[in-house]
């Protein structure tokens, strides 16, 4: 097994997309999960003529590492279609006549770990934003097994992704039932304003007995406070009791509806910033509203409806006159039901993927050793 400067091997992507062939459907953003996405940019009016076209093959990155959680963004497209990115990215593809003693998918298997992210962020310069040049992307090492050795631990790889986009399959086909489901009650129901069915909650927690301090994600659960909380010093922070609800109005920094119920059990407190309310539960069952609330359609609601200069924010009195349909309990709970399902198994889904992430240093670690041995 030889060491190698990656550079040898790799060779920038120089395609434009000068005649527009590809539109708005091909446009792609990169997630720091290091993987393509729909763009979440508004291209209205965007001129697409100078984005980069990625084709099957290919891999794309964004230089800038500085606020981007320690990492790196960075997707490789394995799949049949033809993307195209942002000019200020930078695409590259294995260089024909290398592509014998490198693969593609086990490059991407080496940008996968931790390791890398380190590297990238070490390697990485600048005053305003630190980046990561193509320059330092070509100076790096990289240790090259055997093409066999690398296609084993490849195949061990893929094999880990296809079970976990079966998995994702099937998850997709339940949200569609649960979204079926809330669109048949809202043509067959009779609906009522949310605010005649919810509660404004103040609680304050003044004795400071309760510790567990909890943002909220765009995903729409309650996570671990990102920001530094003196945890000895809670007594204006508000209290979330299980089954409640709490979310953020301003979306313009967010763009979607940031909130989450409180399904951990066990009482919480969130920003003083942030607004709770309860529900009643004699006529509204807490799941069922959030099924409705984590609508992607809702999200765009909320978005239309925000107003402001500064910042746009979507109150709490405005969610109060949104109309939602409202079956009896039962139906609802069923419904609730449903979505609670998906919503176990996307977690079991993200566990999939943070698996296979945890797995790469191994594989490399395992192909490096076997070579060694060979």
């Amino acid at each position: 097994m030889r060491s190698s400067r990656l550079g040898d091997y790799i060779e920038p992507v120089e395609g434009r997309n000068t005649d527009l062939h590809y539109g708005i459907d091909n446009v792609r953003g990169i997630s720091i999960k290091k993987c393509f996405i729909p763009t979440k940019a508004d291209m209205d009016g965007v001129a697409l003529n100078r984005y980069l076209i990625i084709s099957p093959g290919d891999f794309c990155y964004v230089t800038v590492t500085s606020r981007n959680g320690e990492k790196i963004t960075i997707a490789y497209n394995d799949s049949q279609s033809t993307f195209i990115c942002s000019s200020s990215y930078v695409g590259f593809r294995i260089q024909e006549n290398k592509l014998n003693e490198l693969m593609p998918d086990f490059l991407f298997i080496c940008f996968n770990r931790p390791e890398f992210d380190r590297y990238t962020r070490f390697n990485s310069w600048g005053s305003a934003r630190e980046t990561f040049s193509w320059d330092s992307m070509c100076e790096m090492e990289i240790n090259l097994p055997p093409l066999s050795i690398q296609q084993k631990y490849v195949d061990v790889y893929k094999a880990l992704v296809a079970n976990q986009m079966a998995y994702e399959s099937g998850l997709d086909e339940l949200k569609l039932v649960c979204d079926a489901s809330i669109q048949r009650i809202k043509e067959e129901s009779t609906v009522q304003k949310l605010g005649s069915l919810i509660r404004k909650e103040n609680l304050r927690n003044i004795d400071n007995k309760i510790h567990k301090v909890m943002g909220l994600s765009t995903e729409k659960r309650f996570r671990e406070a990102n920001s530094r909380v003196d945890r000895s010093e809670l007594s204006k922070y508000k209290v979330v009791s299980p089954l409640e609800f709490a979310f953020v109005e301003i979306t313009d920094t967010w763009k979607c509806f940031a909130h989450a119920m409180n399904d951990l059990g066990t009482r919480i407190v969130v920003s003083p910033i942030y607004q709770v309310f309860s529900v009643d539960k004699t006529r509204l069952n807490p799941q069922y509203l959030s099924a409705i609330l984590k609508r992607n359609g809702f999200d765009r609601f909320v978005r239309y409806h925000s107003w402001g200069s500064a910042r746009e924010v979507f109150s709490y009195s405005e969610l109060a006159e949104i109309s939602i349909p409202t079956p009896n309990l039962e139906v609802q709970k069923a419904i609730a039901a449903v979505f609670e399902a998906y919503e176990k198994r996307k977690k079991i889904n993200d566990k999939l993927k943070k698996q296979i992430s945890e797995m790469c240093p191994i594989l490399i670690k395992g192909s490096n050793e076997e070579a060694q041995r060979g």
